[in-house]
């Protein structure tokens, strides 16, 4: 007879010993992984308050600078608060510039002809000492004197004459500096000079379109901000250029299509790259093509030519 106890111990270590090989060839599950977090979006970006700009005379201002006047005519009917000075109370100005806006922030505009380009620089230097931004300086044919252009400058552009006695200010940013900056000499022009550079309707225009799109802009990133130096041919148009900005040639590009699907005159893009018009390009190749404020859309392509030569 067959003894019930072993008869249960034999079929309690059979039991056991399927149940660990089930263990064995079944691995537990394992828990999924959490799902990252989404990082949050950036927040919105809010425009910057209406910028308060100071124009600023020549010497004899009255007299051989009244362009300003009609510039400050002109932002003022595009309502912004815009005012006009002798350079000869500049550091006044800049200490009443700074003051106002540590009270009520806004962006601080520049701009100045002859010793007023010169002021505009100075008031620059007094403001980077406070740790104040200056959006942006415009100096028209400033004087020979005038100083680099200091790092709290996010925008410079300078519309000169280089073989101007009375301004002819070919002025520099100081090293390091890493915002936008384009720089115009316009000596092959014979119809301009120091006493009329400055009255321009269409440069006028332009600043005007400039100084209403400021405020509304993202902040730009500096690091790719490439600074753009002109010799204008004459007889052409100053363009207002931000600065220049690298792009990467891709197969098929000349230096004709680029310009094309980027708005820019051919004459720009090979004094920006230090080549001729029709050089021949390599795909990979980096080439500075200058930019708006507001770069606007391409119009196709890169690589797409155009209808025709110019």
């Amino acid at each position: 007879m067959i003894d019930l106890r072993r008869l249960l111990a034999l079929a309690a270590v059979a039991l056991l010993a399927f149940s660990t090989g089930t263990a064995v060839a079944s691995p537990a599950k394992t828990k999924p992984a959490a799902a990252a977090p989404a990082a949050p979006p950036p927040p919105p970006f809010e425009p910057l308050p209406p910028p308060k700009i100071y124009l600023f005379r020549g010497a004899m201002g009255p007299f051989f600078s009244t362009g300003m006047d009609r510039l400050e005519e002109k932002l003022t009917q595009a309502g912004f608060s815009a005012n006009v000075y002798e350079f000869t109370i500049c550091r006044w100005i800049g200490d009443r510039a700074i003051s106002s806006y540590k009270e009520t922030p806004a962006p601080i505009v520049l701009i100045g002809h002859s010793m007023g380009g010169l002021c505009s620089i100075v008031i620059s230097e007094m403001a980077a000492k406070e740790n104040i931004p200056i959006s942006l300086v415009i100096t028209i044919d400033p004087a020979h004197a005038t100083g680099d252009v200091p790092l709290n400058v996010e925008r410079f552009i300078n519309i000169f004459l280089s073989d101007s006695v009375l301004g002819g200010g070919n002025v520099v940013a100081v090293p390091g500096y890493r915002g936008h900056y384009a720089s115009y000499d316009l000596k092959e022009n014979a119809r301009v000079s120091h006493i009329n550079i400055e009255k321009s309707d269409d440069i006028h225009r332009q600043i005007v379109d400039m100084v209403t799109q400021l405020p509304r802009i993202p902040p730009q990133t500096q690091v790719d901000a490439v600074p753009l130096r002109y010799l204008v041919p004459a007889n052409t148009l100053v363009e207002l250029w931000d600065s220049g900005v690298r792009l990467s040639v891709r197969r098929g590009d000349t230096m004709e299509s680029i310009a094309a699907a980027n708005r820019v005159p051919l004459w720009s893009l090979a004094q920006s790259n230090s080549l001729p018009e029709n050089a021949t390009l390599t795909p990979g190749q980096s080439i500075i093509v200058p930019r708006h404020l507001t770069p606007p859309e391409p119009t196709a392509a890169m690589a797409t030519p155009p209808p025709g030569r110019r």
